[in-house]
């Protein structure tokens, strides 16, 4: 039984009529072929040596620069979206997840469990419509543990979000920011 509005006359979400057939990553054997790929390469706790699972990124078409360090278990949606620079770290249980393109800067840090978010569903919309942005972590920032970064996102030079923490909007240079959304709580000195 199909209900789309309470009541009180309020409309209601309709997931009958979601339509994301406009969005389109790549090619079927390919999304299906990095799936199998990365679960044995990439997405498990395999003692795989970092030299290997760059050359697998880099073979479906990641951009990878000198000194890269991946630990276990990281979740790479399309490797074809990404781009990451020199000494970037990507700790354990990270999810990059790359429906829009994500750029990663020189010395990054990614700590373990964080995500990035490029997609995002437009609530105001009853049909729940799928959206993408990208997201671009310039040189030297830190996103911390189990924190989030969502669509759209530009985490600039050197900032840094911390455990927990929730960015929304971005980051200005050298700032710190803490919490659910996101705020500036200090400048970041680099000695």
């Amino acid at each position: 039984m199909e209900k789309t509005s309470w009541p009180n006359g309020r409309a209601s979400t309709d997931l009958s009529v979601y339509d994301n057939s406009w969005w389109n990553p790549g090619p079927k054997w390919k999304i299906i072929l990095w799936f199998l790929v990365s679960s044995v390469f990439i997405n498990s706790y395999a003692p795989i040596p970092v030299r290997i699972k760059k050359w697998i990124l880099t073979l479906f078409g990641a951009k990878i620069g000198a000194g890269f360090a991946i630990k276990p278990a990281v979740t790479i949606k399309f490797p074809w979206m990404l781009t990451i620079g020199d000494y970037v770290w990507i700790g354990e249980g990270v999810w990059i997840d790359n429906l829009a393109p994500v750029t990663i800067g020189n010395h990054v840090c990614i700590s373990q469990g964080a995500m990035l978010e490029t997609g995002n569903h437009n609530y105001r919309n009853r049909t729940f419509d799928l959206f993408v942005k990208s997201i671009h972590l310039e040189n030297g920032v830190w996103i911390g543990a189990k924190s989030v970064v969502c669509p759209g996102i530009t985490c600039h030079s050197h900032s840094i979000l911390s455990v927990g923490a929730v960015a929304t909007k971005s980051l200005e240079a050298y700032g710190i920011y803490q919490g659910n959304p996101a705020i500036w709580v200090k400048n970041r000195e680099i000695s």
